[in-house]
């Protein structure tokens, strides 16, 4: 595994991929693959005035397939932007969506792809709701994801968070029709990002990766990428975060990004249940807000978890398979990553803690955490993440 880190390959599941060092360069090429000759590059602010935006456009632009970017998307995108994203689609008389970024630029990018051809109000996709009858419709446009941190895991599927600028709450909007028809991980895009960054997306890679394990019911496929996701992301993480410039870091942690990623279609837990609603109100950073939950969730979910212990402690090497050893680990993990301990640290005050508990009781992701859930104990870990921490 180690030099296939360093290596280029193709793999067609769960969608095509294509893995290697300096791959964006072949991006020209797989838009018209993919029957491209327009494509709308979306992306978030951060990431706009960025080398590798500017790449991708100058690979873009010398084959004729233009220079057209939409950059108007928050780390937590909102309605407003994706309308704006669409409107852009539409008068530019685009074909298809090249979305590049973090979790926030692709998740925007494959909001606008769900609208752009249809009339439908962009809550019609939402994640709880019957999906939409598609047949009297435009076909989506095709879509290409390139992940520029190594966290999210959003370039697989079509789901994508967005803040509903009305209630001020996140939603999961998709289609099942709307696939990636590309994902392309380049670890090179990803070794600029900043130390503190590598370990926020890093730390929403292992929550992925531990939620989806422990979500109830059986799927083996799922389980078996979150437990590889675990072993890849345990290993790399802290050598990513200490030394940026190491590609078989970043590579480990890019296709363990990815697995985490197909793993939590399984399902998340309450992580991401409170983490989606922090983020909704406080514009947290969301992998770092994930991080500063985890802990906290943990010694909830402990009592539900127990059979799922031992294979995660197995995957990232731990000495034995107890709950207590586990929690260290992870807790330890955090400490070396700079992880602040408490919500409080980021701004989170606990005067919100009915509110946002009541809020994360409507996520989809409270509905498959291990443990059944109410708005009181839910409060009670918000709580405990803001004041005392790990």
């Amino acid at each position: 595994m180690t030099n296939s880190l360093l290596s280029s390959s193709d793999w067609s599941f769960p969608v095509p991929i294509a893995y290697g060092p300096g791959r964006i360069a072949e991006i020209a090429v797989l838009c018209r693959q993919n029957g491209m000759q327009k494509p709308l590059v979306v992306t978030d602010r951060g990431s706009a005035s960025l080398p590798f935006v500017a790449s991708l456009l100058d690979c873009l632009e010398g084959v004729g397939l233009g220079r057209a970017l939409y950059s108007e998307i928050s780390p937590n995108p909102r309605d407003t932007e994706i309308a704006g994203g669409k409107a852009m689609f539409r008068s530019g008389g685009h074909d298809g969506i090249v979305a590049i970024g973090g979790g926030s630029g692709m998740d925007g990018g494959k909001a606008i792809a769900l609208t752009a051809t249809n009339d439908l109000d962009l809550w019609a996709f939402e994640f709880e709701q019957p999906a939409p009858n598609m047949s009297a419709h435009p076909a989506f446009p095709p879509l290409i994801t390139i992940p520029t941190t190594a966290g999210t895991g959003a370039e697989t599927e079509s789901t994508a968070m967005i803040t509903d600028t009305q209630r001020w709450m996140k939603w999961c909007v998709w289609h099942a029709e709307l696939k990636p028809a590309l994902a392309l991980l380049d670890p090179e895009i990803t070794i600029g990002l900043p130390p503190n960054l590598t370990a926020w997306t890093g730390a929403d890679a292992l929550v992925h990766a531990i939620e989806a394990y422990v979500v109830p019911g059986f799927h083996p496929l799922c389980d078996g990428a979150a437990l590889e996701a675990l072993r890849l992301i345990s290993r790399w993480l802290p050598d990513a975060v200490e030394d940026p410039a190491n590609l078989e870091a970043r590579g480990g942690m890019l296709v363990g990004s990815c697995l985490a990623g197909v793993a939590f279609l399984k399902g998340l837990g309450l992580v991401h249940a409170l983490s989606h609603m922090v983020g909704a109100e406080y514009d947290t950073h969301h992998g770092l807000t994930n991080a500063i939950l985890l802990p906290s969730v943990l010694r909830f979910n402990a009592p539900s978890i127990e059979a799922q212990v031992a294979p995660m402690a197995q995957a990232m090497g731990l000495p034995d398979t107890r709950f207590d050893t586990f929690d260290k680990a992870i807790c330890t993990m955090l400490d070396d990553l700079g992880i602040p301990e408490t919500l409080a640290e980021i701004g989170v005050p606990p005067d919100c803690a009915d509110r946002v508990a009541a809020k994360a009781m409507e996520d989809s992701a409270a509905g498959t955490n291990p443990r059944p859930l109410s708005v009181s104990e839910v409060k009670a870990v918000l709580l405990d993440a803001i004041e005392v921490g790990r």
